[in-house]
């Protein structure tokens, strides 16, 4: 297997990968613009959206991140791509090998609940699991609680896995574990979840069985431009469930892990609350939570 040394720079957002042979004569510059259609190990590297750009030359690969993540949370996730890439293809132009699911870990602003960013799509919505009693239709979830009895709860959207753990563990103990298994588990193309997928569009739709009132659909509709998106980043999900239109109060369903975070108070407080009442102000003074 090809050793792969880990070497900071001096540029804080750029990391060496550095290998014990000469990888190719001359240098390679490349980015997302670039040609990579005969080159699989930056086909994998640009898989992850952090990564923006790779230079090749003499023994080492350097790559230039994005300031979204930290290295001390991805640089083993790289170097592991590297070593499994140059073994299959030493000289780099080689025919691309088998793809592979790639995970990488990802902080959340709930302490409790760490992120694990797939490469590919995992589901055409999201599901949440509460507890392991719940997790008989989702077997992603079922296996998670099994191998792992400090898992307390599972939130399946999109491209990611939001696992929160109970205080035993703090995550630098427990994450490579925890990602590494579920890398495993979709590399062995196993089922998901057998239960039907929540959509994003209208995610209360079997809690409360009602159409939006057209104060509730506006409220709604500035949840979804401009909190939304940022939400959903951090591996959470924040909708409105009730508006109680007397006392100008919207009220909120948190899931994953916005769901018991510390922080989730001074997000709807300051954050969401604020909006709202900037935009729609005859509509919002107050918003509270229903869980969480």
């Amino acid at each position: 297997m090809r050793e792969i040394i880990i070497e900071p720079t001096e540029n804080p957002k750029v990391m060496k990968f550095v290998t014990d042979y000469n990888l190719i004569p001359g240098s390679l510059e490349l980015d997302r613009e670039s040609d990579i259609s005969e080159i699989p190990l930056a086909q994998e590297l640009f898989n992850y959206p952090f990564v923006n750009r790779i230079f090749i030359t003499a023994n080492f690969i350097a790559v230039a991140k994005e300031d979204s993540v930290e290295w001390e949370h991805v640089a083993e996730s790289l170097k592991n791509i590297i070593e499994d890439e140059l073994l299959a293809n030493p000289r780099l132009y080689l025919q691309k090998k088998k793809e592979h699911y790639q995970v990488y870990s990802e902080m959340t602003p709930n302490p409790a609940v760490m992120k694990f960013i797939s490469s590919k799509m995992l589901l055409d919505g999201f599901i949440e699991v509460k507890s392991r009693e719940k997790a008989h239709d989702v077997p992603l979830a079922k296996e998670l609680f099994d191998a792992f009895d400090y898992v307390k709860e599972v939130y399946i959207s999109d491209n990611f896995v939001a696992v929160t753990r109970d205080d035993r563990f703090e995550w630098h103990e427990i994450m490579n574990s925890v990602r590494s298994f579920i890398a495993e588990f979709l590399q062995a193309g196993k089922t998901i979840s057998n239960a039907e997928p929540h959509t994003h569009e209208n995610p209360m739709l079997k809690i409360i069985n009602r159409e939006y009132t057209d104060d509730e659909q506006k409220i709604n509709d500035i949840l979804s431009e401009y909190v939304a998106p940022a939400v959903e980043n951090d591996g959470g999900k924040i909708s409105l469930i009730e508006y109680d239109r007397e006392n100008k109060t919207a009220k909120m369903l948190l899931q994953g892990a916005c769901s018991g975070c510390p922080s989730s108070t001074a997000t709807l407080k300051n954050g969401i609350q604020n909006i709202l009442k900037q935009f729609v102000p005859e509509l919002v003074e107050n918003v509270e939570a229903v869980n969480g």
